[in-house]
């Protein structure tokens, strides 16, 4: 048995992102080798309105996707494609940007926004697939008991559970709750790319404390087990496959060279930046 132990931890800074709402910036470009290949994570956690109400305006994506995860409020979303949908407590907003995308995202008040949204990179080959649009609805998430709480399958498989699947980099996404003194052991696979992020409570893991909106890089192992240290502990559980392809990012488009980079914000500025010209697989 090899046990997961901590990496790296990173607790991120508050910043102000879209027509001005407040979050914190876990991760970022600064720690796209280390989190590979997640690219971004940022945390909300309010019971002030006035923090997040302005929203996302309508903006660009290019070679990602965002996933937005939202235990407490709200969240609208409208784009390109012709989608518009909200979700609400407990669920995910999933979206490939790929070859080309416009969104904006509205975030109406609630008793508490509590949250994150990731950006998951895309493998270069599949930096221009189809973009795309799915909600995934708490009918859909399956919540599995465990002797200390239990585990919300936002996304992949937990044992013999299977949950959505996006349809490029693998991604088992679990929204763990744990009891005041309960813990969790999780079989993992051995070279997986695993992070886990504490929305709420402090944590320990292999003797290492990872307090509240902190995120972990693991070293690799078959084994992980997740200590509760609070009352009521919240762990957001990521596990992928690294790229380990060079990254090239700007604003909200992540390719893998510079050339890609002004060949999309040139997209952008001749009116060619939603992709007409590429045949895409059903």
């Amino acid at each position: 048995m090899n046990k997961r132990k901590v990496k790296n931890m990173v607790t991120g800074f508050r910043t102000k992102d879209g027509a001005g709402v407040s979050l914190v910036r876990v991760l970022g470009n600064q720690t796209v080798g280390e989190f590979d290949p997640i690219l971004m994570l940022d945390s909300f956690d309010s019971t002030n309105s006035d923090d997040y109400t302005a929203g996302f305006p309508l903006h660009p994506h290019r070679g990602i996707e965002t996933i937005s995860y939202l235990s407490r409020g709200k969240m609208a979303h409208k784009d390109t494609l012709g989608n518009e949908d909200t979700i609400t407590d407990g669920e995910v907003q999933w979206m490939n940007a790929g070859s080309g995308i416009l969104h904006e995202e509205n975030v109406p008040a609630s008793e508490r926004l509590l949250g994150v949204q990731l950006w998951l990179n895309l493998p270069k080959e599949e930096k221009f697939s189809k973009p795309y649009y799915h909600a995934v609805r708490k009918e859909d998430i399956e919540e599995i008991d465990i002797p200390s709480g239990k585990i919300r399958l936002l996304a992949g498989s937990y044992k013999c559970h299977e949950g959505f699947k996006g349809h490029h980099l693998p991604l088992d996404y679990y929204d763990i709750h744990l009891e005041s003194g309960g813990e969790v052991t999780l079989d993992t696979k051995e070279d997986a790319s695993i992070m886990v992020f504490t929305l709420i409570g402090d944590i320990t893991i292999e003797g290492d404390k990872v307090k509240e909106k902190t995120a972990a890089k693991l070293t690799n192992g078959d084994k992980l087990t997740i200590k509760n240290d609070s009352d009521f502990a919240q762990i957001l559980f990521i596990s992928s496959r690294a790229l380990n392809e060079p990254v090239a990012w700007a604003g909200p488009i992540v390719m893998n060279n510079n050339q890609e980079l002004e060949e999309a914000f040139d997209d952008l500025k001749t009116g060619n930046f939603i992709r007409n010209d590429l045949t895409f697989e059903d």
